[in-house]
């Protein structure tokens, strides 16, 4: 049975086009397609849109499962709210979270992430006199590495022919950057161990540590907070609500509950979707949001994957790391509780990210890795008026997949008491770091639920409950097929797979997507860079 996002959908028989996946890149091309007049039809397997950027409630409470603060948002002339400006019709707005955006947290020491370059700056050379020269390098090094970025990216969306001719000139700049490690870099500009884990301290925000990850990667994320962070007023399903509204403006439709079995594929050409119900959808355009690697292993037919080769694609990429997110419930509001707008990065006292991850994958009785803390209700001006006298945490950390792999065949809520004791035990510890932080909310939580791998796997559909698609490697960025044009006519994808990590970058994804199947260059609709 089939629901809408609304309460009464009129479905059409046609659609210019269809996407696969309501996530913030299915979303955005959603929202950018309907604005050049498209008719568009959102498909959402579950009973909330929205993907990462949808809310759940609980015993009157409500959390953001995946929204924790943007960057750029209140950046004079920022292409990126001039994007989100685009696709909500300048609906959506956005709370600052003040000076302090991220707070680093190494045993008892505690280093503040502020906002403004030249504050950074100062702030971390108050923290490390000695190391300014290497701080000042380090921040010319960001800047220099996002600059490559903007040709890179509009590559994705060349011609084969074009590709060819230019691509190899348009990606070369980036290449210097994204092949080498985070770690590599910052060796050549420090041998201070504290100083590399402070700069490396977000780490989390796109799920590789230092030796692993892409530099590029790391500067795209540390530059895109430098004007500090935000988050939308109303919280994240002010996002859907928006968007939704634009896509309706043109007669398009987001469903929930309505999962697609399979890809129609006819003479290499995409002409609709088979729903598990059996009934077949039509459109000039099919577009995946669903990830690269559930989209060829599930949803496009074997023949077709075979035919073109996707499946020696999928073995250049690998999925990114898992994580559990604890969810509490509070008695107070964030005033009385004094709840900081700032995130929390708690790491140990001891060891570099990389050791201290290969510790805890060795024995999980080790320290965490690394721990994060949002304070969500404290962020959003709205929340009282929705929820007086309460207040939200949410807290995340990594786990590997196989920790809870037994128990995927089993349904969402009836895993099992072994499971649902794994879950507590991993909850008392995830509360134990909160409380070293907060002594005060002690005694005033209402109720806490740790959602697992298997939640992410059951609810986004990623095969082993990755949080950010691919991983961010530097390999990763030397795969040509990361694009929205696929081997198949009228088949494209979208989302954080063809651009970056995060909701940024699924909403960047939804420009590239929408310029591969118009040919225009939405970014020259949004008003000019003074």
């Amino acid at each position: 049975m089939i629901q809408s996002y609304k309460k009464r959908p009129l479905l059409h028989e046609s659609y210019d086009t269809i996407i696969i996946g309501s996530g913030m890149g299915g979303l955005a091309t959603a929202a950018i397609l309907s604005k050049q007049g498209q008719k568009v039809l959102v498909l959402e397997r579950h009973y909330t849109a929205g993907g990462f950027t949808h809310i759940f409630k609980r015993k009157g409470y409500e959390w953001d499962v995946g929204i924790h603060y943007i960057g750029e948002m209140h950046r004079e002339n920022s292409i990126l709210r001039k994007l989100f400006d685009y696709v909500s019709d300048g609906q959506l707005k956005w709370a600052d979270m003040g000076e302090v955006y991220d707070r680093i947290v190494i045993g008892d020491q505690q280093y503040d992430l502020v906002k403004g370059v030249k504050n950074f700056k100062d702030q971390l050379i108050s923290y490390f006199p000695e190391e300014e020269p290497a701080i000042h390098k380090y921040v010319d090094l960001v800047f220099k590495a996002v600059k490559t970025s903007k040709n890179f990216y509009l590559s994705k969306t060349l011609s084969s022919f074009l590709t060819a001719l230019i691509g190899g000139f348009m990606k070369g700049p980036l290449y210097k950057f994204s092949d080498k490690t985070t770690d590599e870099v910052l060796r050549s500009l420090t041998d201070n161990e504290t100083l590399i884990k402070v700069l490396t301290g977000q780490y989390g925000d796109y799920g590789l540590p230092p030796r692993q990850s892409s530099f590029y990667m790391h500067a795209s994320l540390v530059k895109h907070y430098f004007s500090g962070g935000s988050f939308p007023i109303g919280g994240s399903s002010q996002i859907v609500k928006t968007m939704d509204a634009v896509i309706a403006a043109s007669g398009g439709t987001i469903l929930v509950s309505a999962e697609v079995e399979e890809v129609v594929i006819e003479k290499n050409t995409a002409i609709g979707v088979r729903m598990k119900d059996g009934a077949l959808l039509r459109s000039k355009n099919v577009v995946s949001n669903a990830g690269i690697i559930t989209t060829y292993n599930k949803l496009l037919p074997p023949e077709t994957v075979e035919s073109h080769g996707l499946a020696a694609q999928l073995q250049k990429v690998k999925p990114s790391g898992a994580h559990l997110s604890l969810y509490i419930g509070l008695e107070g509001s964030p005033e009385t509780l004094r709840l900081p707008k700032t995130n929390y990065w708690i790491y140990p006292a001891e060891g570099d990210h990389d050791s201290c991850i290969q510790n805890y994958l060795e024995d999980l009785t080790q320290p965490f890795p690394v721990v994060y803390i949002s304070f969500p209700s404290a962020k959003d001006p709205d929340w009282s008026n929705r929820y007086p006298g309460k207040s939200t945490i949410d807290i995340i950390t990594l786990v590997p997949y196989e920790v809870f792999a037994k128990w995927s065949d089993k349904s969402w809520k009836k895993r099992g008491a072994e499971y649902e004791a794994l879950k507590e035990e991993f909850s008392q510890r995830l509360l134990k770091e909160l409380y070293k932080q907060m002594p005060q909310v002690k005694g005033k939580v209402n109720c806490y639920e740790l959602s697992t791998p298997l939640t992410t796997q059951h609810f986004v559909n990623y095969e082993k409950g990755e949080i950010y698609g691919l991983d961010h490697s530097p390999s990763r960025f030397r795969q040509s097929f990361l694009k929205p044009k696929t081997p198949i006519k009228n088949f494209f994808l979208t989302g954080q797979d063809i651009a970056t990590a995060g909701v940024g970058g699924a909403l960047f994804s939804g420009v590239l997507t929408s310029m591969a199947i118009t040919g225009r260059n939405v970014l020259k609709k949004l008003p000019r860079t003074r």
